[in-house]
């Protein structure tokens, strides 16, 4: 297991998070790989898009893996202009994980949930490294994060 694994493990358990994380041989990096890993269809994988403000503060837009954020609902939803993606050096700066490995959880940000993402039982999000994802109650994920649901996706 991977130092950022145990972190986000560490975090977990600490605040008695439902959740199983899963560590794996092969990457994870991309919803395909994930899938595969997982054994499960991609349908049921989530991802973390990191996204900066104006002010530089961490939005993280959580949308089921084949769904693309659309950044200009995400400025109309917080009244302001159109947040950023976040550069690959900000991602680990900012939540504290390296880039295709960032969960749902665990760091300060403001955490917004695509509906469609609620729509399933049981997700896989980012696990701490590009080897390991968290499966975890979608209903879970948003007591972990306490995140907005609201329509964020093209």
């Amino acid at each position: 297991m991977e130092r950022f694994e145990q972190k986000l493990l560490e975090y977990i358990q600490l605040n008695r998070i439902k959740a199983e994380l899963i560590h794996f041989n092969q990457s994870c990096r991309s919803v395909a790989e994930a899938a595969q890993a997982a054994g499960t269809s991609p349908d049921n994988l989530v991802k973390n898009i990191c996204l900066i403000d104006k002010d530089g503060n961490l939005i993280v837009a959580i949308v089921k893996g084949e769904d693309k954020v659309d950044p200009n609902l995400i400025g109309t939803i917080f009244g302001t202009e159109p947040p950023r993606i976040a550069t690959p050096d900000e991602i680990p700066a900012k939540t504290g994980y390296p880039c295709g490995g960032v969960p749902s959880f665990g760091y300060s940000a403001r955490f917004l949930i695509d509906p469609r993402v609620m729509e399933k039982e049981v997700v896989y999000t980012g696990g701490g490294s590009p080897y390991a994802l968290v499966k975890i109650a979608s209903a879970e994920l948003v007591t972990a994060n306490q995140g907005q649901i609201v329509r964020i996706r093209i």
